[in-house]
């Protein structure tokens, strides 16, 4: 039960310092749809999305209008459509399905034209790596991931390699829209099952038939409550983290377990992570700050983070009865004003910002690139991140935009909650030779447990 300060302080928190359910995702198993036939495949798929989710839109609609919460994302996650497809290999149909039943449900995007290929690829993976440029490209609301690594199974660098290139085919495809293809493309390490957050949700082989997953927010009332104590010590900082990560999350229970009753879905998880907006007022970069440095990129920064992250875990974990996904902080560039903003002036790096991954949730995210970075470099960074994941047996990813035509100095506006992005730089050393010997990275040793 909240107590009548909670309620006080909740209400506070919604009317003036961005307080949001950043997404109520359903998660829909299409392991029943599998069929050798194209056309059946896409039916199967269609109905079930249409039976399943048909109500999502209006059952959070009324809950906002009920609660005062903004929901301001509804999606779709399904299962990998590397596997629902194998059986027709008609991955392009399966793409703009996903995407004309998205559309007609009134969703804001459908995550899941993913695969999972940590260890190998199948002969029917290799096929569908090959469509994702023209399926990420061709749809407006569908959303891809690939799983390149884990800390079990190493880094499978043949992968890693394809990606690079796949990345640069997408940003060429949609250079009319500054490359934004590749926002709606996710690499992961460690990828988990049940993540409500694009463009890397996808419902994972382990989760149930249909559930309700509830991503929260809220940077800007973490940075308001650490501004209320200038004079609090690092410990009392923490303390006061854990309480407001823990009402957060209660809030985001809360519309989690009235939307899977009212949409007739079993309950989910709740993400605890924090996501930033490009809204004034609503970013980690401004957290970090607050805790004490002069421009997040500082000396510090990454210890900063690392105490932010823990302390968000640990108060979130108790306020839920089932936390998953990625939780913790986000730091994607284009979407924190405070991270835009360090990125004009140059405080913040490439390098610092994967320093920063190794104590966050997941990576380096909205990332803007030059247009001309190689496609071995974009796989050298992804082999990077991947083995800060692996090594540390924590989710990590990439999500980065070599935009086209666009150099270092120059900005692009994604629109909405993807915000602005300065083109960074980043090192032009040649990996290819590198990338090029392909092959598959042994796991270490730590991994090897039974």
């Amino acid at each position: 039960m909240f107590t009548e300060n909670e309620i006080v302080e909740t209400i506070d928190m919604l009317d003036n310092r961005h307080l949001d359910v950043r997404t109520v995702t359903v998660a829909v198993s299409l392991t029943d749809c599998i069929d050798g036939k194209g056309a059946a495949c896409q039916k199967k798929v269609y109905d079930k999305i249409m039976r399943t989710c048909r109500n999502l839109v209006p059952v959070c609609d009324n809950l906002s209008a009920r609660y005062g919460v903004s929901i301001v994302n509804k999606r779709i996650s399904v299962t990998p459509i590397s596997i629902i497809g194998a059986a027709s290999g008609d991955y392009i149909g399966l793409a703009k399905t996903l995407d004309r039943a998205g559309k007609e449900l009134g969703v804001d995007f459908v995550g899941g034209y993913s695969a999972l290929v940590a260890k190998g690829m199948t002969n029917s993976e290799k096929a569908f790596l090959d469509t994702i440029p023209e399926a990420l490209s061709t749809t407006d609301i569908v959303c891809g991931s690939v799983n390149v690594a884990s800390s079990r199974s190493g880094i499978n660098l043949d992968a890693v390699g394809r990606l690079g290139e796949i990345i640069k085919d997408l940003a060429y495809r949609t250079r009319d829209n500054n490359s934004f293809g590749c926002g709606k493309l996710v690499v992961f390490c460690n990828a988990v099952d049940d993540n409500p957050f694009m463009a890397g949700a996808f419902t994972g082989l382990t989760e149930g038939e249909c559930s309700v997953n509830v991503g929260v927010s809220g940077p800007g009332v973490v940075e308001y409550e650490i501004n209320k104590h200038p004079d609090y010590d690092i410990t009392k900082i923490c303390e006061l983290i854990k309480r407001t990560a823990f009402k957060i999350t209660r809030l985001g229970a809360l519309i989690g377990s009235k939307a899977a009753k009212e949409l007739n879905l079993a309950p989910g998880i709740v993400d605890l992570s924090l996501a930033p907006t490009p809204a004034v007022g609503d970013s980690v970069a401004r957290i970090l700050e607050a805790i004490g440095l002069s421009k997040v990129g500082a000396c510090g920064t990454t210890c900063a983070l690392a105490l932010l992250n823990d302390a968000v875990k640990k108060g979130g974990v108790m306020a839920a009865s089932r936390v998953g996904g990625l939780s913790g902080a986000f730091i994607p560039v284009s979407e924190d004003a405070g991270m835009i903003e360090a990125a004009r002036l140059g405080s913040i790096t490439i390098e610092k910002l994967e320093a920063m991954t190794a104590v966050c949730s997941v990576g380096l995210d909205m990332i803007a690139l030059p247009g001309d970075t190689t496609a071995a470099t974009l796989s050298a960074l992804i082999a990077d991140e991947c083995a800060i994941g692996m090594i540390n047996n924590k989710t990590t990813a990439v999500r980065v935009i070599p935009v086209y035509g666009k150099t270092v100095g120059e900005e692009v506006d994604f629109g909405g909650l993807f915000g602005t992005a300065p083109i960074m730089k980043i090192n032009t050393g040649d990996p290819s030779k590198f990338i090029g010997r392909g092959g598959v990275i042994p796991p270490p040793i730590h991994s090897f447990k039974n």
